[in-house]
């Protein structure tokens, strides 16, 4: 058994090159392998998103607050508040962040595949966020 306190693990800035505007990343575990999943809380202020990417095996996301928006490539923007889970199938090409005036808060549950757990793309335009 392992226990992870809360605030036993530093938190980090989003990086610039996967987000736009102000986002705060909490990791919650890294499972050891042969597990290979991981999981962190991410908030982003309001206005804030991810870039365009896409996971080997998929992605689990649970809004605990706030109100967000994702998006697939070629659907509609969908709203998302605390309670919502979100499933992007492995593969799927899409982006989530905050709402433009309400900051949002969700834990992010993805698994590695050859060590590697998503492929970066282009950012999300304004137009793009703004529908």
């Amino acid at each position: 058994m392992e226990i992870k306190r809360s605030g036993s693990q530093p938190s980090s800035k989003g990086p610039a090159e996967y987000f736009t505007g102000t986002v705060r990343v909490d990791p919650l575990f890294q499972l050891k392998e042969p597990a290979r999943g991981f999981g962190a809380s991410v908030t982003f202020e309001p206005g804030a998103r991810t870039a365009w990417h896409t996971h080997p095996l998929g992605q689990t996301l649970i809004v605990t607050f706030g109100s967000g928006l994702v998006q697939r490539w070629g659907g509609p923007i969908e709203r998302i508040h605390p309670g919502d889970v979100v499933w992007f199938p492995p593969g799927e090409k899409h982006w989530h962040g905050a709402a433009p005036t309400t900051a949002m808060t969700h834990i992010a549950i993805v698994e590695q595949l050859n060590g590697n757990s998503a492929e970066w793309m282009e950012k999300v335009s304004d137009e793009q966020y703004k529908g």
